[in-house]
């Protein structure tokens, strides 16, 4: 049996570290990166020299934000320790790329509250959430209903950024939407089991007396679910919802 590719080792030792699936795919772009930039040589058969020119082509001909250099090189640092068990010399010749300097643009609470007002529903809610609370777009949209605890209004934030779990406050203004919002899901969530129920014991009941299409083999029949609108397993509905009605 061969032995796993670089690339293999490198995304399962980013999974051993719990990486996020972003940073998987960030960082495995930019060693790609690197290889073809040196002719698609082996990065066992490189080092710091060619390290330091990539990260330099980044910043002069890329031009690229030096979050993103700073990002490159975490990836290549983290190829050469953990993967190819190698440390890289320290690199001061490196062309860093300029960070230029901005004004930070905040929102006044007018502001908020007009941006706010032009939204409804499911969309506002969601919206205040993220504004209220401080969560990230992703952990507002993986957030479960067994997260939120409206006793002591705060929500838990499971696997944020690094893989760690926080938690939030959860504002008393959206206690009344959020619990409306979860009830008029769980219904809809009744209504669906009921439909999937009703149609499967239906569909049991009549199989066998549905007739074969002409010219089809043993026991391909009409089902009485082919037409039926795909609905979800009811498993996925531990989520909350965020899906505009």
């Amino acid at each position: 049996m061969s032995p796993p590719k670089l690339l293999e080792q490198y995304r399962e030792r980013l999974r051993v570290k719990h990486y996020s699936l972003r940073t998987e795919d960030a960082y495995l772009h930019w060693v790609r990166r690197f290889i073809y930039f040196h002719g698609k040589r082996h990065p066992r058969e490189m080092g710091g020299p060619e390290v330091e020119a990539f990260l330099s082509h980044l910043a002069t001909e890329g031009r690229v934000a030096p979050s993103t250099q700073n990002q490159a090189l975490a990836a290549l640092l983290f190829l050469y320790r953990e993967v190819l068990q190698k440390r890289l010399p320290c690199m001061d010749g490196m062309v860093r790329a300029k960070r230029p300097a901005r004004v930070p643009v905040v929102l006044t609470e007018g502001e908020v509250r007009a941006l706010l007002g032009q939204l409804d529903g499911t969309r506002w809610l969601a919206t205040s959430l993220l504004y209220a609370t401080g969560m990230r777009l992703l952990e507002g949209l993986r957030l479960r209903v067994k997260d939120v605890d409206f006793e002591r209004r705060e929500i838990t934030v499971r696997d944020g950024k690094g893989g760690r779990d926080r938690r939030t406050m959860l504002p008393e203004r959206l206690l009344e939407p959020l619990r409306t919002h979860l009830e008029r899901v769980k219904f809809c969530t009744s209504a669906t089991s009921a439909r999937v129920s009703e149609t499967c014991t239906c569909h049991s009941r009549s199989r066998a007396s549905i007739p074969t299409r002409a010219g089809a083999g043993p026991g391909s029949t009409y089902s009485l679910l082919a037409a039926a609108r795909p609905i979800r397993s009811t498993a996925s509905f531990a989520v909350i919802i965020w899906t505009k009605r």
